[in-house]
């Protein structure tokens, strides 16, 4: 009698279903997996077929076989909770320091079987000994308090806005005006690039000028993270250098849309550069966002991390942008923490073998009114980025970056918005026109 489920010459389970085996904390990578099988398909049957796909599986028996021991190499499904499928995987498997190989073998290839209907990972573990062949960040939490001398409160950014359309000269400016108010650092936004009414390496001769100069006010250190993401990897480091040279503190990378090996590259560099490394998650939704498919985005947190991400937006909660409060701080826990515990819907006790720490970012929609509720939500070691919410500000950048910048201090000094507000126009203003936006 013919199987209602493919392929057809073996079954999958009798060799990579193994439900007794305890993985290795030391020596097997281990993955979750959320599986909908087929019609027709067990889930043993499709849980298997992705632990062959991902390690030494093909879909016929194959000559030569005998020359190698694939058992010792096989992933191994283990576990079975519901919908969540577990899989042990030996990390031999693995090139070291490779996280494009860490994503082709785990959520490669696996996503367009047959035999499942939908697929996502969910969470992924790394013993210690591979966590430390991974670069992790070049100067991370603790350092780049230092380099930018900012000790006891979350840091305060803002793009630049309009995000589009501002030549270098007025861009200069604006960046100027916010830095000046009381912001950290500003940003370029993901889609801006090297354009002809705003060129790379103009902005960045101009932008820089105006850093120094708001640092010559304030007596402040600060930053702006230029864009150097390139239509290749090439000029992608030529425009970190080129910014490197000319400066700059930071630079910023669409890592998603650059890939995984350009981003190693350009780690690299701002190693040896000492530059702060920002990583924009532009269009990791495409395959984060859906329920049934894809990886989860503490997945591609975890990922940023060990490919050394200074910084990584994590979701606002409050803002405009995807993330329940759950996940915003799970994701941040994946990226301050030593050792990662248990949590929501983190699966495993990752311990990051002393990497060091990435700052989460929280921006999309956010105005001073917020200040409470991200500070409750991501503690003191967190970016917090008030695009709108500081250039919209109807008296300027310059204002509506003081009103952040005092409300935050009021509230770490036991005031609240409102006490803070008494004293500063500039904050009055902007609750008054923001207070009641919410998302």
């Amino acid at each position: 009698m013919r199987r209602t489920f493919e392929p057809g010459v073996k079954e999958y389970r009798a060799t990579y279903w193994r439900p007794g085996y305890t993985p290795d904390a030391e020596g097997d990578v281990v993955a979750c997996f959320r599986v909908r099988p087929r019609e027709g398909v067990p889930v043993e049957e499709a849980a298997a077929a992705v632990a062959a796909e991902s390690s030494t599986g093909t879909w016929t028996e194959v000559y030569g076989q005998a020359l190698v021991d694939l058992e010792a190499l096989q992933g191994r499904v283990y576990g079975l909770d519901g919908d969540l499928v577990y899989i042990a995987y030996p990390a031999s498997l693995v090139e070291p320091g490779s996280v494009p190989n860490l994503l082709s073998g785990f959520a490669g290839n696996v996503f367009g079987m047959k035999a499942v209907a939908g697929l996502r990972l969910e969470d992924l573990y790394l013993p210690p000994s591979l966590v430390r062949t991974f670069p992790g960040p070049s100067l991370g939490i603790k350092r780049e308090r230092e380099v930018l001398g900012v000790r006891d409160r979350p840091l305060l950014g803002g793009t630049v806005k309009p995000k589009l359309g501002l030549g270098p000269k007025e861009f200069a400016a604006v960046v100027e005006e916010a830095l000046s108010g009381g912001l950290d650092s500003t940003k370029d936004d993901e889609n801006l690039a090297d354009q002809p009414f705003c060129p790379f390496r103009e902005r960045v001769l101009r932008v820089q000028e105006a850093v120094e100069r708001a640092e010559a006010a304030t007596g402040e250190k600060k930053a702006h993270w230029f864009n150097v993401t390139g239509p290749d990897t090439e000029e992608t480091l030529k425009r970190a250098a080129f910014a490197a040279e000319a400066g700059a503190r930071a630079v910023m990378v669409d890592f998603v849309t650059l890939g995984w090996a350009g981003v190693a590259s350009l780690r690299k560099l701002a190693g040896e550069k000492g530059l702060i490394l920002h990583f924009h998650r532009a269009m990791h939704a495409a395959f984060t966002r859906p329920r049934d498919h894809g990886l989860d985005f503490r997945v591609l947190a975890k990922l940023a991390r060990l490919a050394g991400a200074d910084h990584l937006h994590v979701g606002t909660a409050v803002g405009k942008l995807e993330g329940s409060r759950d996940e915003v701080r799970e994701r941040a826990s994946l990226l301050r923490d030593d050792v990662t515990e248990p949590q929501g819907g983190v699966r495993f006790r990752q311990d990051w073998a002393g990497l060091a720490g990435t700052f989460p970012v929280a921006s999309g929609g956010l105005h001073p009114g917020h200040l409470p509720q991200l500070l409750e939500l991501l503690g003191v070691d967190s970016y917090l980025l008030f695009g709108g919410g500081t250039h919209g500000h109807p008296e300027g950048p310059r204002a509506g970056a003081r009103a952040v910048r005092v409300g935050l201090e009021g509230l770490l000094d036991g005031k609240s918005l409102e006490e803070s507000a008494e004293s500063c126009p500039e904050l009055a203003r902007a609750l008054e026109i923001w207070g009641g936006v919410r998302f």
